[in-house]
């Protein structure tokens, strides 16, 4: 296979700045602000879709794409099956990175934390909330686990449907949300040249600590 040289794909930023004192020694609150521009872009879809890392069972790092459903001056909220790859990988190590990555904006939210389950009245009030057949969909599916065809969980989907087709179904134990703690936040505005603007907010002893970094 021949080399795929990317080396062209280049862009300049120079839509924004970022000082330390814009985030008023608030990162949650400009977190809040930022999201919020994300949310009414037009050419942002997903705004809070975020890359979730965990250390595996196997003592590799890995990243996917999850949906944050809520946040609070506490930390990150996101939901999934417990028994899953990540969720047995948050188990056994709940240190996890969070990162957001806005291209329009030309912005990256990067944070530490450390990941723990939700009290399962939290997490009975958003399944609740979910549409029929995502709330199916979270009892059908035996998430990351190896299956011979589709058609097994189609099938499964189906006898639940009839099942419940008069009822909404209880969430299963095995399925509901995680906060994730934030230990440190850094917020990355692209600037022209590469010289981007990056501050860390790291908490100390109940207080954050904002640095600039060089980029």
């Amino acid at each position: 296979m021949e080399k795929e040289d990317l080396g062209h794909l280049r862009k300049s930023y120079e839509k924004n700045a970022l000082d330390s004192k814009d985030l008023n020694n608030d990162p949650m609150g400009f977190f809040k602000l930022w999201l919020e521009e994300a949310v009414s872009h037009p050419a942002i879809e997903e705004a809070n879709a975020m890359s979730l890392a965990t250390l595996g069972l196997d003592d590799f790092p890995k990243a996917r794409v999850v949906l944050l459903k809520a946040f609070t001056a506490e930390g990150f909220v996101f939901y999934t099956n417990y028994q899953s790859e990540k969720g047995m990988a948050i188990e056994h190590h709940s240190k996890v990175g969070l990162s957001f990555f806005w291209p329009a904006l030309e912005r990256q939210v990067i944070i530490k934390g450390e990941a723990e389950k939700l009290p399962p009245e939290d997490s009975d009030r958003y399944f609740i909330s979910r549409p029929k057949g995502s709330q199916l969909g979270a009892i059908v599916s035996d998430q990351s686990k190896v299956i011979s065809d589709r058609s097994i969980i189609e099938a499964k989907l189906e006898a639940l449907e009839i099942e419940y087709e008069h009822e909404m179904p209880k969430r299963p134990d095995h399925w509901g949300g995680y906060l994730v703690n934030p230990s440190c936040i850094e917020f990355w505005q692209g600037r022209p040249n590469r010289l981007h603007d990056r501050v860390r907010c790291q908490l100390q002893s109940g207080f954050w600590n904002l640095q600039r970094l060089a980029p």
